[in-house]
Parts: structure tokens; C-alpha cells; sequence
């Protein structure tokens, strides 16, 4: 394959992100989206500097707020290809509030999460996605909190296509890719685990390649209980693949005006009325492509 990074990766050696990196330049060359039409959207941490290392349009926010982002990216001009690649701290901490009602509105965007379970850029502290008992430089006695499950949240919520994968199964992680790259029916989570070998000394790729296991044919991803099944294991046997996938019609297509045409290629006339305010009077003509 051609070079298509931009610079060099500022990563920590053995970050999982190397594998995740190519498994998505792979994936986008396999499914041959014209990256002019590709916006990848992050927010703040290990996981958010993979956009400047590829070619794409991109969009770098705060932290936990990659999501807004991408809604408004996509809700103004829903013939873009809109890829969030953020991690576990910014995606399910600061920016739970915003997975959850993104998948209740249904936003058709693909929520690419390296879950490595620890704050990696900010060295080391426990994250919502942390093990029960996991010692971190700041939870010196370990982690007291429940660890969240986002793929049983987003099923719960109804998410249309809900999937895990492994930075250290870099066949499965791009064939997972692909998957959600064709998904078209709304809101698309892939929760990639990952090794952060500087951080977390719980989750290594030992341990993770020691426990995944790919769900079998005879799954039905269209079985919620069956699903949720699987979100809910996790420790000795830990399965990756498609979990669940239903047929959801995205807030883009289904609200009356962004489904005519692009927000961004629509414009409204004013006219001033005789109280002296603006009003619009029509808004469909548009601009052109």
C-alpha cells in the first residue's frame, strides 16, 4: 500500500495504536472511500492523534466532545464519511453523556474506541473502562468503582451495529472495520481493546490474546438478550466480532428537512417585514454541489 501518513506517530513503543493505524488505512482503501469525502473526528488523548497521521479531512476537539463534533458534521452534510477515533477516557468519561444520547438520536456516525481501560496521555490514571481492583499510580489500592460496560449500554440503547475487536488481531480488527465502515443504518460502535504497555500492566497483549475468542456463526446479531450475552463476559473468555445489529433509520435520513438535501447546500431568503425583524421565507433552493 502506498505511504499515507502525514507525519510520524508520537506514540509509546508497543501502543496498540501502531496495529490500529493500518487496520484503518487498510479498511478504508478495502471498502474505497474517497478520503475527500472522509472526516476523521477526535477529541483529546492517545487515541485522538491518530487522524494527523493519515489522510482524511479532520476535525480535533476537546476533550470528551469529539461527538458534538462529528453530529454537527453530519447532520450539516450527511454525504460525508464521519469516523470518530478517540479512546475509552474521552469516548465513555468526559464524553459519556454524548455517546449515550448520540445512539438514542441515532447520529450516522462510526465510533472507532481504542480501549486500552487506562488514561494513556495523562500517565495512567484509571478510566471508566478499568478493572475492578487495577492499581494505577493514583489508585494506589486499586480501582473501587465498577468498570462501565459501553457495549451493553449501547445495546441497551439500541444502537444498530455494536462490535469488538482487538488491536492484536489486526486481520479480525480490519475485517471489523470494514463491516462498520458498509453499516449504513445510523449509529456504529467498534470498541477496539488494546494494550497500553506503559500504563496499564493489567491488560497486555498476553492477556488479551490469552482470552479473546471470535463469537461463532450460530450467533444471531439480531438476538438483543443474545447480544447482551456477550457484552456481559468478560475475564477468562472475552468475545470479539459483530455483537449486535439492527435496522435503525439515522436522524439525517429520517428528519423531513435534512433528508431533502444537504444542509450545507441549502440556503434561506430573508425579507424585512414591516415590524422591522427578519424572517425567512424559503430555504430549499440550493447552492449547487
Amino acid at each position: 500500500m502506498r505511504r499515507l501518513h502525514s507525519e510520524s506517530p508520537a506514540w509509546c513503543p508497543g501502543c496498540g495504536n501502531y496495529s490500529i493505524l493500518p487496520a484503518l488505512d487498510a479498511a478504508i482503501e478495502e471498502v474505497g472511500l474517497d478520503r475527500r469525502k472522509l472526516v476523521l473526528v477526535s477529541g483529546i488523548g492517545q487515541a485522538a492523534k491518530l487522524p494527523h497521521y493519515t489522510r482524511a479531512n479532520v476535525f480535533n476537539g476537546l476533550h470528551g466532545r469529539a461527538l458534538p463534533a462529528a453530529t454537527a458534521i453530519k447532520l450539516v452534510n450527511h454525504e460525508l464519511e464521519v469516523v470518530i477515533t478517540s479512546g475509552d477516557g474521552d469516548m465513555y468519561g468526559e464524553g459519556g453523556n454524548h455517546f449515550i444520547h448520540a445512539i438514542r438520536r441515532n447520529i450516522g456516525v462510526k465510533c472507532f474506541v481504542h480501549n486500552n481501560q487506562v488514561y494513556g496521555l495523562t500517565k495512567g490514571q484509571a478510566s471508566p473502562t478499568s478493572d475492578l481492583g487495577m492499581e494505577t499510580p493514583i489508585q494506589t489500592h486499586g480501582v473501587m468503582s465498577q468498570p462501565l460496560n459501553p457495549l451493553a449500554i449501547a445495546i441497551v440503547e439500541g444502537a444498530p451495529f455494536v462490535a469488538r475487536s482487538t488491536a492484536v488481531d489486526r486481520d479480525h480488527l480490519q475485517e471489523m472495520m470494514v463491516a462498520a465502515l458498509k453499516h449504513d443504518g445510523g449509529f456504529t460502535l467498534l470498541d477496539i481493546l488494546q494494550p497500553c504497555p506503559s500504563f496499564n500492566k493489567l491488560n497486555t497483549a498476553k492477556w488479551y490474546r490469552d482470552r479473546v475468542t471470535h463469537i461463532g456463526d450460530d450467533h444471531d446479531p439480531t438476538d438483543m438478550h443474545a447480544a447482551l450475552d456477550l457484552a456481559m463476559t468478560w475475564g477468562d473468555e472475552i468475545p470479539i466480532g459483530i455483537l449486535y445489529h439492527n435496522e435503525r433509520t439515522p436522524m439525517e435520513r429520517r428528519h423531513p428537512v435534512l433528508a431533502e438535501v444537504p444542509l450545507v447546500r441549502r440556503y434561506a431568503g430573508y425579507t424585512r417585514s414591516t415590524g422591522g425583524s427578519n424572517e425567512a421565507h424559503h430555504t430549499h433552493p440550493t447552492r449547487g454541489s
